[in-house]
């Protein structure tokens, strides 16, 4: 059920490749996800009735405006917690972290272990009641920190742990 943190000590040093990374994030992270997505659509639906409530809205524009976004923030409540669960992965060897993430656009990052500066955790409330983390690995890039998001609680706990591990033995400056 859990996933485990794989070091991975096969890989031949300095051989840090862009690839996809082998773990998935937990699938808790599709119903975070799509709660997110939920509440947000639901702030603007929200608004928009509010709006057509106070200020006498009538006519098709505001109309079209509430249909449309009920329409779209239930398309995208569905599909883009799913597609993201796809796309989302992690990894961590003794030479580097492997992240890719995104949506429309993929972004797929790898650093070295010699330049991580800092490894944090941080959990928001719905992250808290799903049992999830993300997993913040600061580096000494101009691209900013790596985020490993909708990780199991465990699952973070051990990886940072060993990745606090793995970067105070490695060479390097980390700068």
């Amino acid at each position: 059920m859990g996933q485990s943190v794989r070091v991975n000590t096969a890989e031949p040093r300095l051989q840090l490749r862009l690839r996809p990374p082998a773990n998935q994030v937990s699938r808790k992270a599709i119903a975070w996800w799509a709660i997110q997505a939920g509440i947000e659509w639901l702030v603007l639906v929200g608004a928009l009735v509010a709006a057509r409530f106070f200020f006498d809205w009538t006519g098709p524009w505001p109309t079209t405006a509430l249909v449309l976004a009920i329409v779209l923030g239930g398309a995208h409540t569905a599909v883009m917690p799913l597609w993201r669960y796809r796309v989302h992965r992690w990894e961590t060897t003794e030479q580097a972290v492997y992240v890719q993430s995104g949506w429309f656009w993929l972004d797929a990052r790898v650093a070295p272990v010699s330049r991580v500066q800092t490894v944090d955790m941080k959990r928001g409330p719905l992250q808290q009641w799903l049992g999830l983390a993300t997993v913040v690995v600061t580096t000494a890039s101009a691209a900013g920190p790596l985020e490993i998001a909708g990780v199991d609680h465990d699952v973070a706990t051990r990886m940072v742990d060993e990745l606090t591990a793995v970067a105070e033995a490695a060479q390097g400056d980390a700068t």
